[in-house]
């Protein structure tokens, strides 16, 4: 078996929480590795549209979505109780997830987290 703990790097984005309006993550510093994948993880769905999506920036400030090209996957539709992933491949420093509520009264408990992985300088804190 291999070391996958000191070779990677958890970061709760969106915290799990009951959501039923849209909410910005908090960015990711991506400077100590080579490798990001978000994860999105979706408890109960009660109601409305939940859709998710990556965004980057330079400064950890002003964030744009990130180009299909710079993605691997895609995020699709959330069910309850599911989880996704999309690899990031880009080459902004900092990286963050999005979710975009509508129609949503109770909402749905959900959280993104971003793994960071292949560091620069082994191990990783």
């Amino acid at each position: 078996m291999h070391d996958l703990k000191n070779n990677i790097e958890a970061f709760n984005s969106l915290v799990p929480a009951a959501r039923n309006a849209t909410a910005n993550g908090t960015g990711y510093d991506a400077a100590k590795v080579n490798g990001v994948v978000a994860v999105v993880s979706v408890g109960a769905l009660t109601d409305g549209t939940h859709t998710f999506k990556l965004q980057e920036s330079d400064d950890n400030s002003t964030f744009t979505d990130v180009a299909v090209g710079d993605l691997i996957g895609s995020f699709v539709a959330v069910t309850a109780n599911s989880v996704q992933r999309v690899g990031y491949i880009g080459i902004k420093r900092y990286v963050r997830v999005v979710q975009t509520v509508s129609g949503a009264t109770t909402g749905a408990i959900t959280s993104a987290q971003v793994i960071g992985g292949f560091p620069r300088k082994y191990p990783l804190p």
